[in-house]
Parts: C-alpha cells; sequence; structure tokens
C-alpha cells in the first residue's frame, strides 16, 4: 500500500499522465511493516503503464523498485530504523507454488507499480517477508535500482540458463536495465560476457562496466562466432524478440542456452527450427523471479555486485525522469530521490 505523497499514473498519455498526490497514512497491520522510502527506481514497465500499453486501468503508483528505511513494525523480524529494499513482486504466499518458493507461477503473481500499486511514494506497507536488508555497500539509489531489472537478469542467468564460470554469455541489448544487470551478474559469476547495442556511442560505457566484447545489434552473430573461434556463446541473453532472435540462435554454441524474458521489438518471430533441433538449442523462457531468488541476488550485492545507475532525479521530477527514460541515452537505471 502507497501511501503519503505518491507519484500516480492517471492519465495515459505518457510521462505526463503522472502527477504527485497525496495519499493517506495508516499504521502497519500485523506481519506489515510501513517504510519511509529513500530511493525509487524506475524502469521501462513504468514507462508501458503510464502510455496504457499494460492492462492497467489508473490510477495506479507507479515503480517497482525501493528502498528505505523501517518506520513502523508489526513484524518481529523488523525494527524501526532498519534499512531495507524491496521485493518487487507481490503473491498470496499461500498456494502450493507460493509455500514451494515458486512465487512466479502463483495465480496472484504481480509486478509492484503494475498490477499492485508501487514504490514511487513517501510511505510504503508491505509484508514483512517482502523486506531484505539493504546490502551495507550500496547506497541508496544503487539499492534502489536493484529489485525488479535485477531480479529478472539473475533468474535468467543463474536458474534458467545455468550459467557457469568460465563459460561465455552473451547479451543482446546490453545498455539497457535488465541488459546492463546482465553483463554485471556475468562477470560477478566469473563468465566472459559479450554484449550488442544499437548505440555506437554507448560501445566505451558497457565495457567499463565489464563487457568483454561489444557488438553492433545489426548482424552480430558473424562478430560473436569471431571472437569465440567458431564455438559460440554458451548462454544468450535475449530480451530484445524479433528483430535479434534469429542472430541469437545463429550466435549460440552447439548445446547452448537461449534464455528470453521479453520482447520489445516484436512478439512474433518466425524460428528456423533445424538450427534449434540440429545444435541441440534449449529455449528457455523466465520472467522476474522468486523471492529466495531475490535472496540470492542481495547476497551477491553484499559480495560485490554493484548496480549502475545513469542518474537521479528528485521526486518532485517523475515526469522529467520518465521522459529521461524514454529517450534511452542511458546505460543503466534511473533512480528517484526522495
Amino acid at each position: 500500500m502507497s501511501e503519503g505523497r505518491c507519484a500516480v499514473w492517471e492519465e495515459p498519455i505518457g510521462p505526463a499522465g503522472v502527477r504527485i498526490r497525496e495519499r493517506a497514512v495508516s499504521d502497519p497491520l500485523p506481519g506489515q511493516v510501513t517504510v519511509r522510502v529513500r530511493a525509487a527506481g524506475l524502469n521501462h514497465l513504468d514507462l508501458w503503464v503510464v502510455t496504457g500499453a499494460q492492462r492497467v486501468e489508473p490510477p495506479r503508483v507507479i515503480s517497482a523498485d525501493g528502498a528505505g528505511v523501517v518506520e513502523a513494525s508489526g513484524c518481529d523480524e523488523w525494527a524501526v530504523g532498519d534499512e531495507v529494499l524491496f521485493y518487487p513482486v507481490s503473491a498470496c504466499w499461500r498456494c502450493e507454488h507460493c509455500r514451494g518458493g515458486q512465487q512466479v507461477r502463483c495465480s496472484r503473481f504481480a509486478v509492484l507499480g503494475e498490477h499492485s500499486d508501487g514504490a514511487a511514494c513517501e510511505l510504503v506497507r508491505l509484508p514483512g517477508h517482502a523486506l531484505r536488508r539493504k546490502p551495507a555497500g550500496l547506497g541508496w539509489e544503487e539499492a534502489a535500482a536493484m529489485p525488479l531489472a535485477y531480479l529478472t537478469a539473475w533468474r535468467m542467468i543463474v536458474t534458467r540458463a545455468r550459467l557457469k564460470a568460465g563459460e561465455t554469455m552473451l547479451v543482446t541489448g546490453g545498455s539497457g536495465a535488465v541488459g546492463t544487470a546482465a553483463v554485471l551478474i556475468g562477470k560477478h559469476l566469473g563468465a566472459r560476457v559479450l554484449a550488442t547495442t544499437r548505440s555506437k556511442e554507448k560501445e566505451p560505457q558497457l565495457r567499463a562496466v565489464g563487457a568483454d566484447g561489444v557488438f553492433s545489434s545489426s548482424g552480430f552473430s558473424r562478430s560473436v562466432l569471431d571472437v569465440t573461434d567458431g564455438h559460440g556463446a554458451d548462454v544468450v541473453f535475449e530480451h530484445v524478440g524479433a528483430a535479434t532472435f534469429d542472430e541469437s540462435l545463429r550466435s549460440a554454441a552447439f548445446g547452448g542456452r537461449v534464455v528470453t524474458c521479453g520482447a520489445t521489438s516484436g512478439l512474433v518471430t518466425p524460428v528456423n527450427l533445424p538450427r534449434v533441433f540440429v545444435r541441440q538449442l534449449e529455449i528457455l523462457g523466465s520472467t522476474a523471479g522468486n523471492a529466495e531468488e531475490f535472496t540470492d541476488l542481495v547476497r551477491a550485492a553484499d559480495e560485490g555486485l554493484r548496480p549502475v545507475v545513469a542518474r537521479t532525479y528528485p521526486f518532485a521530477e517523475v515526469s522529467d525522469a520518465l521522459a529521461f527514460l524514454d529517450k534511452s541515452d542511458q546505460v543503466g537505471k534511473v533512480v528517484l530521490t526522495m
């Protein structure tokens, strides 16, 4: 539940349809915690929401990503003053899937800021089990940059594609938030990471965050095969969709794993089936992540994984922040500071 001053999407007209509104504040119920938000991260999902592209009806408080300080607690696990970040997903927490740690299979699975109100607010009330202790090495902006994009990438890479140290991973769309997260996670896990981008200007920025090789998004499979001596990528991290999917299949090693979470360039694409079965490829779907995967991600941040923040905006300038995000000029996350 989002409370206090909130960034509320009210009209499907893009960033201008988000306004700051005041909402009533109430005490946390048993099992809940009220957190004063210090920073909230923005995602392209927020742009899809505010333009009316998602099946969401206004009003809606945006942002899946938040970090802050516990202001009031209705559970024993958290005390006033604890510094926390939020699992960006809500679920029923009672069904067989939730009890088995598979929140992504819950019939009430929902992403904050899309299916329910989000983190772009002064105060947020959440179940105590949806909070994780903020890694001491992260600032507020970095902590708020982590939840949705980095959890999505973590599940894709660790759980679904089973990336191992020493393997080669190709990340399509490496300069986006999820792509940059994938580059950083791949390097954290000891892999060789290659990336693609449409922007020549972003190539040095991707190398700076750890990419071992960066190629144009057009016809990149030849470059991938060249730098791997014909072997290809053991894992292809694909979140662009129709524009890159065939090149992604061409880039995969024999027996490689192609994992996908998105289709921003098109929902439908032809697939060369012999390329899949002759080369023994695995095509794996993924979305968001489970609570235990989020715990593992936060542990990785304690061990040195550090999100990239491209730019911060004051909370009152949320419309400007969304407009900047819409230009796709940045490498890393755009974050609101409270």
